[in-house]
């Protein structure tokens, strides 16, 4: 019994779960910044090009 407690305890104190989660969190963030921004500079490229073709 005092064995199980003290694993009990271990897993109670053991924070490496949570930072895992809040890396992925950070990560999910992060790569939804990302494609954002692919997404805007798509459109401005898109935009460039067109007024490029359209001036020629």
């Amino acid at each position: 019994m005092n064995k199980l407690m003290t694993i009990a305890r271990q897993f109670r104190d053991d924070e490496n779960g949570a930072a895992m989660i809040e890396y992925t969190i950070l990560l999910g963030i992060i790569a939804v910044a990302v494609i954002t921004s692919i997404g805007l500079v798509a459109t401005w490229v898109t935009g460039q090009w067109s007024t490029l073709a359209a001036a020629l």
